[in-house]
């Protein structure tokens, strides 16, 4: 079983969410566990209090490292081992699928770290935080919707939790490019018709159309990912070169 430990203020929020859909059934058929730890269970006052001033002034509150730790030091405890740990965090490494990827492999459990107000404090991430992540280039109120990003797209990896490797392996990123088109019932839609190839009943055929699709679309809209890719099969080859005549202008 993989499973993911969360850390935030706010367990019934995320743990809510993550129960659902393909994770909830994940989580029923015993694939995944995801587990939401309350950070205010593990204060030390009355008042639960996890945050105070921030050091040298300015605005907001910090996140004290003591419940940080108590809750962290806990999950660890349970497991019987230190559990690798990242910390949701805008100053992190952008999260990929290949992150994603790599942590499905190298781990079978995880703890995830949500911060709140202005963050946590230094001396708890430099004790017990292996990794910052972050989901983009902005910030939000708290680090819960990033980690359930990062739990979804690590747990539906885990063997079982989708039916087949090719629900994900299909996908836009697995394997440097964007994803085609997809389409579904009604053939005709506000005049919009499902392209021919893909009522042919030819599979060949619908997954070369596929593929170019997939490497235009990678072209048009992600440039940056279309530089990386390494063309080595003949059916690419040719593509390309029909894509190269049918949109001189991208190519």
């Amino acid at each position: 079983m993989y499973q993911i430990d969360i850390m935030t203020l706010f367990p019934d929020v995320v743990g809510d969410m993550l129960c659902e859909s393909v994770l909830g059934r994940g989580q029923e058929r015993g694939y995944i566990r995801i587990e939401c730890h309350q950070i205010r269970d593990y204060t030390k006052n009355k008042q639960r209090q996890v945050d105070n001033y921030p050091y040298g002034g300015g605005r907001g509150a910090v996140m004290q490292a003591d419940p940080l730790y108590n809750c962290w030091q806990h999950i660890c405890d349970q497991a019987g081992e230190r559990v690798h740990t990242i910390y949701m965090s805008p100053a992190g490494k952008t999260f990929t699928q290949a992150d994603a990827r790599r942590l499905k492999a190298d781990y079978s459990r995880l703890i995830l770290v949500c911060g709140h107000y202005e963050g946590i404090d230094q001396r708890f991430i430099d004790e017990c935080v292996d990794e910052e992540i972050s989901i983009g280039d902005f910030v939000m109120t708290g680090g819960e919707i990033p980690a359930m990003a990062v739990a979804d797209a690590v747990c539906r990896l885990v063997p079982g939790v989708l039916s087949d490797p090719s629900c994900y392996e299909n996908e836009s990123h697995w394997s440097g490019t964007l994803e085609a088109p997809q389409y579904s019932r009604p053939e005709v839609w506000h005049d919009r018709a499902v392209p021919p190839i893909l009522l042919s009943g030819n599979h060949a055929k619908v997954d070369l159309w596929r593929r170019k699709q997939s490497l235009l679309r990678t072209r048009q809209r992600r440039p940056d990912l279309y530089e990386k890719l390494a063309f080595t099969e003949k059916s690419d080859k040719k593509l390309l070169s029909e894509l190269h005549e049918e949109y001189p202008e991208l190519f």
